[in-house]
């Protein structure tokens, strides 16, 4: 399972915990390797280096700006969103959110990858962000939330230091568009199926038994019984079994 997501992306947030959900009541759960790759929402974004004063309309503003619509008609869905949040057990503030460039909190999701921790860091810097009001275009912030999430602090900042997983950001981000993503969260599995946003957790619990059910080994039928040794009859590199006729 690959799925392409964004620190900054609300429905990233709800579309993981749905997923969760569906992972935990799928049978073989424990076979499914699950990959998080890069997508900047919006690469262009400067951020702010400060963690938010306090509640404020500033996240409502920057959206309706963006949007080109009015500020009363974004603050009903950013509340709308956040509802949704609430009912999969997360807890938005996004009224104290802080604008970020995420391409440094990326490339720690790439470095965690390697060590074993890639969820337990995305998870973090998404709590962060949605919940706690930090700062995720400040590579000190970044640094110390990865290092909470299990990443070694002076590993974490060279890694920002000399840009080592720039290429890999932009390596997943044209992969996305190669598949057709053209928002996220995008998830796909197998390279067969492609879920896009945040779906209800049975969708992507039929996905994964479908996935499944068409990945299975063939399950043999016929020839010997269990336990007895009358060759197969088919032949092989090796030559054919002894009771195969002959060619």
């Amino acid at each position: 399972m690959e799925i392409w997501s964004d620190v900054v992306c609300p429905w990233c947030c709800v579309g993981k915990r749905r997923f969760e959900r569906a992972l935990r009541g799928f049978e073989h759960a424990d076979e499914v390797e699950v990959e998080w790759k890069a997508f900047e929402l919006d690469p262009g974004a400067v951020s702010a280096t400060a963690r938010a004063a306090g509640p404020s309309d500033e996240h409502a503003r920057r959206l309706a700006a963006k949007l080109g619509r009015g500020v009363e008609e974004v603050r009903a869905v950013v509340a709308s969103v956040d509802a949704t949040a609430a009912a999969e057990g997360l807890e938005f503030h996004q009224d104290v959110s802080v604008p970020a460039n995420t391409l440094d909190a990326h490339q720690l999701v790439h470095l965690a990858g390697l060590r074993g921790v890639q969820d337990a860091v995305g998870e973090r810097f998404l709590r962060a962000h949605f919940s706690e009001g930090e700062p995720l275009g400040d590579r000190e912030t970044l640094v110390r939330l990865a290092a909470e999430a299990g990443l070694d602090a002076a590993e974490a900042r060279e890694v920002l230091e000399q840009g080592r997983f720039v290429d890999a950001v932009r390596a997943d981000e044209a992969e996305a568009a190669a598949l057709g993503a053209r928002g996220v969260p995008f998830f796909v599995v197998d390279r067969r199926y492609g879920v896009s946003g945040a779906q209800p957790a049975e969708q992507f619990l039929a996905v994964l038994e479908r996935a499944w059910a068409d990945g299975r080994p063939l399950t043999p039928v016929g020839g010997a019984a269990e336990g007895e040794d009358e060759g197969e009859q088919v032949c092989g590199p090796d030559g054919c079994a002894p009771s195969a006729p002959a060619s």
